[in-house]
């Protein structure tokens, strides 16, 4: 893996987030927030209500234009994001994750937490020149992004469904080509 445990973590949950809101939709209501925040081992506030749910939602369209955006447009991006949350970033160190930087208050709303992770994971990657690790579904029906974090660079499908569908269609048309 080519980044530290926070940057793709924060990728990773970014990822999540803008892909929960693609059919079929796995981020609706307030106890999948719950499941989400956990998952992604967040800390510091969480309201857990239906109004941090829409903040955190509306960000998907604006993290989906960050990750696929063309390298040299990222900064700008990135700049701004970071200025709307006012980021000031700093190193913390949890009871059972090692140092690694946060860039807004653990009291800031969820969104703007979840904005400015997401942020600084993509200022590690246009530093380190791996906007090839972001792209879109290979799957023609599908809008999902992919994060590949594999060390040779294999992924092409955002989710195991997208995977299994192509797989079994490659299969059939080997079969029927066979006959």
């Amino acid at each position: 893996m080519p980044f530290t445990h926070d940057t793709a973590g924060a990728l990773q949950s970014a990822t999540e987030l803008v892909n929960a809101v693609e059919p079929p939709v796995t981020l609706a209501t307030v106890a999948d927030l719950d499941g989400f925040f956990r998952r992604h081992g967040y800390t510091g506030r969480h309201d857990g209500t239906e109004e941090e749910l829409r903040a955190v939602l509306g960000l998907a369209p604006r993290l989906r234009d960050l990750l696929l955006a063309p390298r040299d447009d990222v900064a700008g991006l990135v700049n701004a994001m970071l200025s709307e949350v006012g980021a000031v970033p700093r190193l913390v160190r949890h009871e059972h994750e090692d140092w690694h930087l946060h860039a807004v208050d653990d009291g800031a709303p969820l969104d703007h937490r979840i904005l400015a992770e997401t942020a600084m994971a993509m200022v590690d990657v246009v530093r380190s020149d791996e906007m090839s690790r972001l792209a879109v579904c290979a799957d023609t029906g599908c809008d999902g992004i992919v994060l590949d974090l594999s060390r040779n660079r294999s992924r092409r499908y955002c989710s195991t469904t997208c995977t299994n569908r192509n797989a079994q269609a490659a299969h059939r048309a080997r079969r029927a080509g066979a006959s």
